[in-house]
């Protein structure tokens, strides 16, 4: 009946924690070894578990010889005959040992061996569950928020994760219960187990959502090429089709702007400029710089990846873009350094940038 009750034990344990039986027979089998060690002397044990027939047993295995000089791991043949007749010098026998009656140290020390095996357990749990979703989105619970630093603790399967503030889209406000995306960036182990770095401001955060939104994204007929972004505020995605036949903006954008509205809501309000990518960097950076009109684009002959751009003059500001975003989003989606000039005429051109 106790045999049962401890597979009964570790069968709960495995459906409360997700630790597998068979991963915690194997730690209580470690710490039995510990105990005969501390108790006997003796680490040579074999040790059978069976949860189907509910069988535990523990025998102490020594070495059969005619005199005896180390009590730990050796047995007389006479006291070898009383457990077994076929008993015989040099041979190894098997003492049965009863696992309730290894005293307060085998307790303790099987305490100490099974408690760490549930803290490797769950943190091997949720090393597993974080790598499932590297680099991919992942919806998890609000848990709890910080209240001095409005981090929050996210619960995904049986793992935690923390979303900084500063990773948070916005002036978005989480509470308690709340089903939230993020985006797993990373995932790192340390002394204390390990540890996903997760996100909603990152730009494959955006790109995540729209492979999720959009079907031809995910089957691959229509390709995103690059994604700059500043969190709550803009996002610039350049996409190309895989598919004459198929419009890749208007792919994202979905019928009356339905694609886009969803990601755009779930992003709380931030904009999104979705631009046609192309080989010409010329064309590349015209497009990037939506939705100012370009003139022309020069690129720099000295293959630095720079290049003047000329818009119309009432079109300076808009191209610029407010604070400069317009023209930093624009820098990040194409890797170019882009310098804008009004058409009426270019400023500055005898001093350096």
């Amino acid at each position: 009946m106790v045999n049962k009750e401890l597979f009964e034990a570790l069968a709960m344990l495995e459906k409360e924690k997700g630790i597998p039986v068979e991963y915690m027979i194997d730690q209580i089998k470690r710490a039995i070894v510990v105990a005969c060690k501390n108790l006997y002397g003796n680490e040579n044990v074999d040790i059978v578990m069976d949860g189907e027939k509910n069988t535990f047993t523990v025998k102490l295995i020594k070495t059969v010889v005619e005199e005896v000089e180390n009590e730990a791991v050796e047995i007389s043949l006479e006291d070898a005959k009383l457990i077994s007749k076929r008993a015989a010098v040099g041979k190894e026998i098997g003492i049965s040992l009863d696992p309730r009656k290894f005293g307060r140290i085998a307790v303790s020390a099987s305490k100490n061996v099974i408690h760490g095996g549930i803290r490797d357990g769950e943190k091997g749990q949720a090393l597993r569950e974080f790598q499932s979703k590297y680099k991919e989105l992942l919806t998890a619970t609000v848990e709890r928020i910080d209240p001095k630093t409005g981090n929050a603790t996210l619960r995904f399967g049986k793992a935690e994760a923390v979303l900084p503030k500063s990773e948070q889209v916005g002036d978005e406000i989480l509470e308690e219960g709340d089903l939230v995306k993020v985006y797993v960036v990373d995932v790192k182990v340390g002394d204390r187990g390990p540890r996903a770095i997760i996100s909603r401001t990152h730009p494959d955060f955006v790109r995540k959502l729209f492979e999720t939104e959009v079907p031809e994204i995910f089957d691959g007929i229509v390709e995103i090429k690059s994604v700059s972004r500043e969190a709550g505020s803009r996002t610039k995605m350049a996409v190309i089709s895989n598919d004459p036949e198929i419009d890749a903006v208007g792919a994202c954008i979905g019928t009356r702007g339905a694609r886009v509205n969803t990601i755009v809501e779930e992003l709380g309000g931030e904009k999104i400029d979705i631009i046609v990518y192309d080989e010409d960097p010329a064309k590349f950076i015209a497009a990037s710089l939506s939705p100012a009109n370009v003139l022309s684009v020069e690129l720099a002959e000295d293959g630095s990846k720079s290049c003047r751009v000329t818009v119309p003059d009432g079109q300076l500001s808009l191209a610029i873009g407010n604070k400069g975003q317009n023209a930093r989003l624009a820098a990040k989606l194409t890797g170019w350094k882009i310098d804008i000039r009004p058409e009426s005429g270019f400023f500055g051109e005898d001093t350096e940038d």
